[in-house]
Formats: structure tokens, sequence, C-alpha cells
């Protein structure tokens, strides 16, 4: 029986930019209203996270089955996506980080999905 090849996440640029996501939400979370911690600040906490850490549990896992955590952790960045522009409207990120976080998030979906065309 032949062993498959592993990816190393911690080699991966995009588990590198998903987490470079995570701290940038982190960082803007310092900034948001008490009375959202158990709210909006932890659905952008938890799907952030989600991003690199899917990335990382699906890299041990067969091409197969990682491509399955890599949907997981690109459904994540969709829902981050969503969760920025509700915190825009309720004027707690400012236009100028709104726009960086979606370019940074875009540049992870295509990364993400380059990455996982390639697995296929």
């Amino acid at each position: 029986m032949g062993f498959k090849k592993r990816h190393n996440y911690k080699n991966l640029k995009i588990w590198k930019l998903g987490l470079e996501i995570t701290n940038d939400i982190s960082d803007i979370l310092q900034e948001f209203p008490k009375h959202e911690k158990y709210d909006l600040s932890s659905q952008l906490s938890r799907c952030s996270v989600s991003m690199p850490s899917n990335i990382a549990e699906g890299s041990a896992r067969t091409d197969k089955s990682f491509s399955h955590f890599l949907d997981i952790s690109l459904g994540s960045s969709f829902e981050l996506g969503t969760q920025l522009l509700v915190a825009y409207h309720r004027k707690y990120i400012k236009e100028k980080t709104l726009g960086i976080l979606e370019n940074k998030i875009e540049e992870f979906q295509r990364m993400t999905m380059g990455f996982q065309n390639g697995l296929n």
C-alpha cells in the first residue's frame, strides 16, 4: 500500500492569507460595540477562523476530502464578506477598511478555487 503525499498547510499561500484575514478581523473587532460581543462580533470571528482552520484540517486528508474542506473554507469566506457588509452598514467599520478586507477575501477565494482545481 503506497502512502499519499499530504500537504503541509503552513507552506500553503491560501492558509497564510486566511490567517492574515483572521488576524485583520481580530484587530477590527477590538473597536466593535460591546453589545455585539455575542452577536456579529462572534460570527465574524468564527467564520474568519474557519477559513484557515479548514485548510489545515483538510491538508491531512486525501485530495478528494481536502477539496471538501476547501469548500467549507470558501463558504466561510463568503459568509465573512456578508457579515462585513452588515458591519459597514451598522457603521462599525469604515468604507476603506471594508474595501481592503473585501479585496483580501476575493484574493483568498480566487487562490483557493485555483488550488482546489489543481487537486481535482
